[in-house]
Order: C-alpha cells, then sequence, then structure tokens
C-alpha cells in the first residue's frame, strides 16, 4: 500500500486556507506549479476534485470541504512533530490563532495576550475577537476561550472557573418600575436581550431547590454584545443578565443591584477549547498554559 502524499495533503490545507495558489507559494517558499502539480496529484490520488478554479478565485469543492479537517490535522500533527523533535532550548517561534469573545476579549484577554508577548518574543498572534461561536477546525484556530456550557464534542477543553450571571438593575430603574420578587415578575418589566445565546427569545431560569421556570422577556433593548447593554442599564432603562466580568464593577460601585440573587440563566464556565488532537506545536502549548495561570 503507498504511503499518504502528506506534502500534498499539507498544501492543500494551506490553499484552502489562504485561498490562493500564490499566497501558499509565498507563505511555503515553493513555486506556484509546485503547489499547483500537489493539488493536482491529491486530486488524482483521491480520483475526486477539491476545488473549483475560475481566472479570479478558487472556492473549495463539495469533496473539498468534507477532507478539509482531514488534511487540516495531518497539516497540523505534521507541523507539532516538528516541534516536537527540535531542542527544547530553542526559542518557539511562529504565529498561535486564537478566538475569544469580544467584551471578555478586550477587558481581560488583551492584557495577559501582551504579557504572553513580552514572555515570547518569537511567538506572533493572531488574535480574533467576536462573539459568535467560530469552528475551530475549520477557521484553522488553534485554540479559542469560550464562556458557555459546553456541549459534548470533540473538541478538548480545560475548564478555567466558573462564571456568575446576575440579573442586574439600576437603583433608579428599580425606584420606578418596583422590585421583582420572582422570575415571573420579569415578564412586566422591560428587559435587556442577548441575542448570541442559543434562543434569546425565551430565558431559561433556576433558583433555589432546582426550580425552573421559562419566559419569554418583554424585550426593550436586544444586542449581541453585553458591553453595550451597560450604559443603558446603568442609566436606568431596564433589567439585564450579563456575566460577572462585565458587570462586577458596576455591582461594587453600586451603579447596579443585583434584583434575583438567588436565581440565574444556566451553569456557565470560562474554558479553554482546542482541536482534539492531542499533539500540538509546542508554541500552542505556551499560549494555554500562559493563559490558564493569567486568566481570570
Amino acid at each position: 500500500m503507498a504511503l499518504p502524499d502528506y506534502e500534498a495533503w499539507a498544501i492543500f490545507a494551506a490553499v484552502a486556507r489562504l485561498g490562493s495558489f500564490t499566497a501558499v507559494a509565498r507563505e511555503l517558499a515553493l513555486s506556484k506549479p509546485t503547489i499547483s502539480k500537489a493539488i493536482t496529484r491529491l486530486e488524482q490520488s483521491l480520483g475526486t476534485v477539491l476545488f473549483h478554479r475560475t481566472s479570479r478565485k478558487i472556492s473549495l469543492s463539495t469533496a473539498g470541504k468534507s477532507l478539509l479537517p482531514h488534511a487540516q490535522q495531518i497539516a497540523s500533527d505534521g507541523e507539532a512533530a516538528m516541534e516536537a523533535a527540535r531542542d527544547t532550548t530553542h526559542l518557539l517561534r511562529g504565529q498561535v490563532r486564537l478566538a475569544a469573545p469580544l467584551s471578555y476579549g478586550l477587558s481581560h484577554l488583551a492584557p495577559v495576550i501582551a504579557d504572553f508577548m513580552c514572555a515570547y518574543p518569537e511567538i506572533t498572534v493572531d488574535l480574533q475577537l467576536n462573539d459568535a461561536r467560530v469552528d475551530l477546525i475549520e477557521e484553522g484556530f488553534d485554540c479559542a476561550i469560550r464562556i458557555a456550557a459546553l456541549p459534548d464534542s470533540s473538541l478538548r477543553a480545560i475548564k478555567l472557573r466558573e462564571v456568575q450571571g446576575y440579573f442586574i438593575a439600576a437603583p433608579s430603574y428599580i425606584r420606578r418600575m418596583g422590585q421583582p420578587r420572582a422570575p415571573g415578575d420579569l415578564v412586566d418589566h422591560d428587559c435587556f436581550v442577548y441575542s448570541n445565546s442559543s434562543s434569546p427569545e425565551f430565558w431559561h431560569i433556576t433558583g433555589p431547590n432546582d426550580q425552573a421556570t421559562n419566559l419569554r422577556p418583554r424585550c426593550r433593548f436586544q444586542s449581541n454584545n453585553g458591553d453595550v447593554m451597560l450604559p443603558a442599564l446603568i442609566a436606568g432603562r431596564g433589567i439585564g443578565y450579563l456575566p460577572d466580568f462585565l458587570c462586577q464593577k458596576a455591582l461594587d460601585a453600586g451603579q447596579l443591584i443585583n434584583v434575583l440573587p438567588e436565581w440565574r440563566m444556566g451553569d456557565i464556565a470560562l474554558n479553554i477549547v482546542m482541536p482534539p488532537s492531542r499533539l500540538r506545536p509546542a508554541r500552542v502549548d505556551a499560549l494555554v498554559n500562559f493563559l490558564k495561570e493569567n486568566l481570570r
């Protein structure tokens, strides 16, 4: 049985990531004909077309999309094996791609990344901030910060800490509209809704003795970012539900109060998630370990 064409698989992953034979040739220091021949060679061995080519662009075929995760895994494992074989006294270098939620990335992650770059001057970081959940494998990320109750998946996860969520409002709002005593009271209040949740139109609330209730909030303000809700909440415009890293300072300062302290919307945690392979480049392990030690 012939050995797999590992070089062609790695080149396929690079072309899918960069979207250009020319860009891949430049990145890998190979000629453009070498890149083209590798893709053709792989397509012939597989008996399928991996890319649709026009004079202006190339795009993945249906078969290419289904095979891309395998190519990315081959390329990642090969790179990790090369790094593992190097003398550990060599300075770590190369790029790490990290995804994180926008608000947490700005408030908590950015200072840690700055310290990491000082500690590892030869490692470059591509940090993408987006509240939408990214596909690590398809989009080529080495790891991601996720603040959620993680569903079962093939991804590897490291839980850093529990994240507390609070139903919050300004004292001025409570004086004007009254204090909710139970979750059901929220239907009579102006609510701020985070639209990136799995079902923003409903609030699934749990409390003492595992009591649970579902309700449809009366939405006054909706956004896919929690930070933008804070000024209007502090100004007394409604009731919202935000994680501690967004609202703790306002709570401590008395600008906001926890209006339903015994109730919450699910259990969430701060996690680092990674693709399933246990073999990772040393620079990725360096970042993951740094985040484990420094993120709060």
